[in-house]
C-alpha cells in the first residue's frame, strides 16, 4: 500500500470475471463522481390537474415506507406524504404519478444468470423503490443472516412504490389512482392549489458513503446497480446498465487506472460478461488507500474482517487460515464456478498490503474454493513478504 511496488502476480493483466469484486470499482468510481456527501433526492411534484401529485425517483435504492423499512435511517415516503399534505393546504390528493424515467434501458442485465431476477439477490433496476424492491421489508430484516441477504422482490418496484405512497396519502382507489407519466415542467399556474411542477416535498438519502458501506459490507446488489447509475448520471450519461459501465470506466481511466483492464456490464458483479484484471484491483485498492485520494477511503469501512464480519465472518477459522483472522480485510465474489476476492491484508512485521486473487471455472466444492483463497491470504499474513 505505502509503496505501489508489486511483489507477486501470475496472469496479473488479465481481466478476469470479477463476480462481486465489481462493487470495488463501483463504490471508488461514485466516491469520486459524487463525492462521499453526495444525497439522492425523492421528489414530489404537483401534477397537471389539482390534487394530482407525482413522485420523482432520484435513484435510492434505499427509499423505506416507514420506519419499519429493512435500510436504518433512510429516507422515509411518510415524511414525504407529510411534507406534501402540507403544501397541498385544503386540497385533496386524488392521484398519484409515478416518474421513473430518470433510468433508462433494460431493468435486467443481458448478462445475469436466469434466475437472478427471482432468486432473491437482484431486482428489476429502478429510479423508484422501496426497500431495494423487497416485497416484505421487515422479514428481510429478521431473516438478512440466515439468508445471506437474499428475498423476494417485487416486480414492478416504481409503481409498487407508488401504491404506498398513494395509500399514504389516504387514496383508497386501487390500482387506477397510481399511474407511470412524467412530471410537468414547473412554471405556470393550476386553476386550484400549487402550479403544475411545483415541489410539494423532498427527502434525501444517506450520503453516498453509507451507501457505499451496506453496498460492500452486504454486498447489496441493488444498492451497486443505483450506484453505477449515479456515476452516469454524474458524467452526463444515461442512467442505465451500459450507461454506468461506460461512466466507471471513464472515471476510473480519469483517476489514473488501467481502463483497457475492465470491461464493464453491470455494478454489482452479476453479469458474467464483466471482466476485470486483478492488477487493476490491486492498483484501485491501493488509490483509495494511499491519501492521494482521501474521498475514496471510504470504501474500506464496509469491508468485510476475515473471521469476523460480513461474507469473511465464518472464514479464516481453521487452524491452516487463522493467520488471516482479523488483519484480511476483503470483498468477496461469487458466481457458480466463479470466486474472487480482494482487498488489503496487515502482515506479520506490519506492512498492509493490498490483494486481488480472481478463479473462474473451477472444479471443487465451494467450501474448498473458499478455503483455498484463504490460504493464500493467511500466507500473506503470517509471511511479512520482505
Amino acid at each position: 500500500m505505502a509503496t505501489g511496488e508489486a511483489l507477486y502476480g501470475k496472469g496479473p493483466d488479465t481481466p478476469t470475471v470479477p463476480a462481486s469484486v465489481t462493487k470495488l470499482a463501483t463504490g471508488v468510481a461514485v466516491l469520486a463522481a459524487r463525492g462521499p456527501a453526495y444525497r439522492i433526492p425523492t421528489r414530489a411534484v404537483a401534477g397537471p390537474n389539482p390534487g394530482e401529485v407525482v413522485l420523482v425517483g432520484g435513484g435510492d435504492p434505499t427509499l423505506g415506507v416507514d420506519k419499519n423499512g429493512f435500510y436504518p435511517g433512510a429516507a422515509r415516503l411518510d415524511d414525504l406524504a407529510a411534507q406534501v399534505r402540507d403544501a397541498l393546504g385544503g386540497t385533496a390528493p386524488t392521484k398519484v404519478i409515478v416518474d421513473s424515467s430518470l433510468f433508462t434501458g433494460p431493468v435486467f442485465e443481458p448478462g445475469w444468470d436466469a434466475d437472478i431476477p427471482t432468486g432473491g439477490f437482484g431486482a428489476a433496476i429502478t429510479a423508484l423503490m422501496t426497500d431495494g424492491a423487497r416485497k416484505d421489508p421487515a422479514l428481510a430484516r429478521r431473516t438478512a443472516e440466515e439468508t445471506n441477504h437474499a428475498a423476494e422482490r417485487v416486480p414492478q418496484p416504481d409503481l409498487t412504490a407508488g401504491r404506498q405512497f398513494a395509500k399514504l396519502l389516504g387514496l383508497t382507489g386501487g390500482a387506477a389512482q397510481v399511474t407511470r407519466g412524467a412530471a410537468p415542467t414547473a412554471g405556470g399556474s393550476g386553476s386550484a392549489g400549487p402550479a403544475p411542477g411545483t415541489e410539494l416535498g423532498k427527502v434525501e438519502s444517506l450520503p453516498v458513503i453509507r451507501l457505499v458501506d451496506i453496498m460492500i459490507s452486504d454486498s447489496d446488489n441493488v444498492i451497486a446497480e443505483a450506484m453505477a447509475r449515479q456515476v452516469a448520471l454524474a458524467k452526463g450519461k444515461p442512467g442505465s446498465f451500459a450507461g454506468g459501465a461506460a461512466a466507471t470506466d471513464e472515471v476510473l481511466g480519469e483517476l489514473g487506472l488501467p481502463a483497457g483492464e475492465i470491461s464493464l456490464a453491470d455494478g454489482s458483479g452479476l453479469s458474467r460478461t464483466n471482466r476485470i484484471s486483478p492488477s487493476l484491483l490491486t492498483d484501485l485498492i491501493t488509490l483509495a488507500g494511499n491519501g492521494s485520494h482521501p474521498e475514496l477511503a471510504a470504501i474500506f469501512g464496509g469491508l468485510p474482517v476475515g473471521g469476523w464480519s460480513g461474507t469473511l465472518d465464518e472464514r479464516y477459522r481453521a487452524a491452516a487460515t487463522a493467520a488471516g483472522a482479523g488483519v484480511v480485510r476483503a470483498k468477496t465474489g461469487t458466481l457458480s464456478g466463479v470466486n474472487a476476492i480482494a482487498g488489503t491484508v496487515l502482515t506479520a512485521d506490519g506492512r498492509l498490503l493490498t490483494f486481488a486473487v480472481l478463479t473462474d471455472r473451477t472444479q471443487g466444492s465451494l467450501d474448498e474454493t473458499r478455503q483455498a483463497l484463504d490460504r493464500i491470504t493467511a500466507a500473506l499474513a503470517g509471511c511479512g513478504c520482505r
